[in-house]
């Protein structure tokens, strides 16, 4: 079963931006937000108070409504048992341990059916739905190109680094809710830390603290340092080329490796997406650095050729139509033939936050629709 056009769709589904400062409630009809935002601070002394704060987000938003709801559906750390709704051992709030049964508390409560998803997945599928995969087919289409993709990787770049996949409008969750956990791909610098050490906000600031010769502590934050590196704020320039350089470098690694099973586009959300001119460059020239062999002859290291959608020069050989007609073999008849293999790589325009909810809307009624 396909999802249909949800931006026509006139269902309202409940949703929670989950973040480890602020819980952020809304509601979703029609991929449109319809409520002003409600903030609530993520902190409490016991499990039982947050809990409590999180069941109030949502009676308040639902209060705003006309309509009822039909689902509520969002994202939230992980690792968890998303299929089943039950939190496990979160990090960024350590009240959340030993298994919490979130989404079947919220299932009682409110009556509805609740889905819970990592945001790296739901990023993706919002993105898939409604932003990065539906705006490149359609500027292929515009220019001629006969390419379309069905197939989308997203990740997010901030304090940590996610992902998740999308194949012809289908999210890819994996039997135990695992799939697209990009940032558990082994780290190509640091050989035994996995990817996230380098390909999030602590690498950045890692690096930057190593070429600039300063103790960590003292180090500016990612956005400081890239402001620094664009030339619009004062500092160590050249070691902030070098640390988004380094983290690009790392990324593209990872990517590459991940690229290599799913074969389709990739966009980029999170905080330090914003930063792309400095790493994006590097990672996507990592992509397609060749291995080394044996007998001294480079192979490439995928058998797509990965293009920054951001670089102009990159972007006209993306989108300009490399087909041809071949001439079936014993036969008059002609073909056409597409020998270059390709796949963008680009920054969402939805935004993060927006893709997020925009996947959430999407699966809680894809899934309630099947």
């Amino acid at each position: 079963m396909t999802p249909h056009n949800y931006s026509t769709d006139p269902r309202t589904v409940l949703t929670l931006d989950a973040g480890g400062t602020n819980f952020v409630f809304s509601a979703i009809q029609s991929n449109k937000e319809i409520v002003t935002p409600i903030s609530l601070k993520a902190t409490g002394e016991t499990l039982e108070v947050i809990l409590k704060t999180i069941i109030h987000g949502f009676k308040e938003v639902k209060s705003m409504l006309q309509e009822e709801p039909v689902a509520i559906s969002f994202a939230f750390p992980g690792p968890a048992d998303y299929q089943n709704g039950i939190i496990g051992e979160l990090q960024n709030l350590p009240l959340f341990r030993g298994g919490v049964a979130l989404g079947p508390m919220l299932r009682e409560q409110f009556g509805i059916p609740v889905f819970i998803n990592n945001d790296g997945d739901l990023f993706a599928y919002g993105e898939a739905l409604a932003g990065f995969l539906p705006e490149t087919n359609k500027k292929l289409e515009d220019a001629g190109n006969p390419k379309q993709y069905r197939n989308l990787l997203g990740v997010t770049f901030g304090t940590g680094f996610g992902g998740g996949i999308v194949s012809h409008e289908n999210l890819f969750i994996g039997d135990n809710s695992a799939a697209g956990e990009i940032n558990r791909v082994r780290n190509r610098t640091f050989k035994n830390f996995d990817a996230e050490e380098s390909v999030s906000i602590r690498g950045i600031q890692r690096e930057f603290a190593n070429y600039a010769g300063v103790n960590i502590r003292s180090c500016p934050d990612p956005k400081e340092i890239s402001e620094i590196g664009m030339g619009t704020r004062k500092g160590n320039r050249e070691a902030a080329l070098a640390a988004y350089k380094a983290f690009g470098i790392a990324a593209g690694d990872a990517l590459a490796n991940t690229a290599t099973l799913v074969d389709g586009l990739i966009v980029i959300g999170g905080g330090v997406a914003g930063a792309y001119p400095l790493f994006l460059p590097s990672l996507v020239e990592e992509m397609n650095r060749p291995f080394d062999t044996v007998s001294g002859e480079p192979l490439d290291r995928m058998e797509v050729r990965a293009y920054n959608l951001m670089d102009p020069e990159h972007k006209r050989d993306f989108f300009t139509p490399s087909f041809s007609e071949i001439q079936v073999p014993f036969s008059n008849q002609m073909v056409p033939y597409i020998p270059d293999k390709k796949i963008g790589i680009g920054i969402s325009s939805l935004g993060t936050s927006m893709a997020v909810s925009l996947g959430a809307y999407a699966y809680a009624l894809f899934t309630i629709d099947q």
